[in-house]
């Protein structure tokens, strides 16, 4: 079978493949091994944050200036369909939401000391970040967010229920949307801040959530949390715009690492087909399912093509709604399709408790909601598709 994440690709340079040898290199020997176990534990240990960090892995987007790489954002496209790749879906978004969305907000929009304080302990693994933005009745609808954070001399006190946290379990902090001022107009008195999670009337609570175990996923509850104003990233009041933008980022890393899921699906799938003997030849002798399995390869390598335009066009203009959203559609409802698909391939296998496939049916049909489930990306992508039609 072709490698769809070593194929061609106009975005691609030979720097950039040389990466790509590295990165696997990296995942084979520090985190395959040990991924199995992270996840039946629920939680990434400390020293795999630092091996991350250690490879620069964690702030391949970020300046130098806080340790960052500051490399163009195609070498974290091929870190991410490579991080896909490894086929564990709760390591896929712990590091993902670390390196692509918790700390983005920082990066983007936090004051030189933010940066310092707590930027660059994530790019070195000393910290972890979470993002705070979901609630019981708030998830992209961001006008229905009830958290508030009330000024009090030098402190907002803030009081939040957050759910389903990424990272939550474990997290040093947290990028936690909230609302400073009275509920009114839905693009405005939303703010974002850095809440430590050691800061009293911090609690977190465990979610026994069925996909991306090792992501340690939490609710956390915020019951008169005094937090430094200078903890506010970038204006009051601005959140609602940081979050659309930084959402462009999470839904385009979501996309990608989608694409390197479905293909390690494929892939061990495939050699599940080769191996399994059935009326005098393999599985993956038989015509049909060498047809299931090159149109799933097919829309695999579609879904990669999209993600790499979307990417190049994010690499031109943060804001690139439409491409972005269209990737993360795309890409994620082709991995549920495929582990799906797979997991039918896979026979009476595909439904014993504990197989590796059971878990990537569940990581991948989760996929399609973070960030903006389906439904709201088809929205999205008709409304700014439209709207920037000239």
């Amino acid at each position: 079978m072709t490698d769809p994440l070593g194929g061609p690709s106009p975005h691609l340079t030979p720097e950039h493949e040389e990466f790509r040898a590295s990165v696997r290199t990296f995942f084979r020997k520090e985190v395959v091994p040990y991924a199995a176990e992270w996840e039946r534990r629920r939680a990434m240990p400390r020293s795999a944050w630092h091996a991350f960090a250690a490879e620069g892995l964690l702030g391949l987007n970020h300046p130098t200036s806080v340790g960052g790489a500051g490399l163009d954002f195609f070498h974290s496209v091929v870190f991410l369909e490579e991080l896909g790749r490894t086929g564990f879906g709760g390591v896929r978004f712990a590091v993902a939401l670390h390196a692509y969305m918790g700390t983005s907000y920082l990066a983007t929009n936090g004051s030189p000391e933010l940066r310092q304080r707590y930027l660059r302990p994530a790019v070195a693994g000393d910290l972890i970040a979470a993002l705070a933005i979901t609630e019981p009745q708030a998830g992209s609808d961001l006008g229905r967010l009830e958290a508030t954070a009330v000024e009090d001399g030098d402190h907002l006190v803030v009081d939040a229920e957050k759910r389903f946290i990424v990272n939550g379990a474990f997290a040093d902090f947290f990028v936690t949307a909230v609302r400073t001022g009275e509920r009114g107009a839905r693009q405005g008195n939303v703010s974002l801040l850095v809440v430590d999670r050691v800061t009293e009337g911090v609690h977190v609570l465990p979610n026994d959530s069925i996909a991306w175990r090792a992501s340690g996923m939490a609710d956390i509850s915020m019951r008169g949390v005094r937090v430094p104003k200078e903890n506010v990233i970038g204006r009051r009041n601005s959140g609602f715009v940081q979050i659309m933008r930084n959402m462009q980022l999470e839904r385009l890393a979501a996309g990608i690492s989608a694409v390197g899921d479905a293909t390690n699906c494929l892939d061990s799938t495939w050699t599940y087909l080769k191996n399994r003997n059935m009326f005098e030849s393999t599985l993956s002798a038989k015509q049909a399912v060498r047809h299931k399995m090159a149109d799933l390869l097919t829309e695999v390598e579609a879904a990669r093509q999209l993600a790499h335009h979307a990417a190049w066009s994010y690499a031109r203009d943060p804001l690139s709604i439409t491409a972005c959203s269209m990737a993360k559609l795309k890409a994620t409802e082709v991995a549920r399709t495929v582990a799906e698909e797979c997991r039918h391939l896979h026979g009476s296998e595909g439904f014993r408790e504990g197989a590796p496939i059971v878990q990537t049916v569940h990581d991948a049909q989760a996929a399609t909601v973070a960030a903006g489930a389906s439904e709201v990306m088809r929205d999205i992508v008709v409304q700014s598709g439209y709207e920037e039609l000239p």
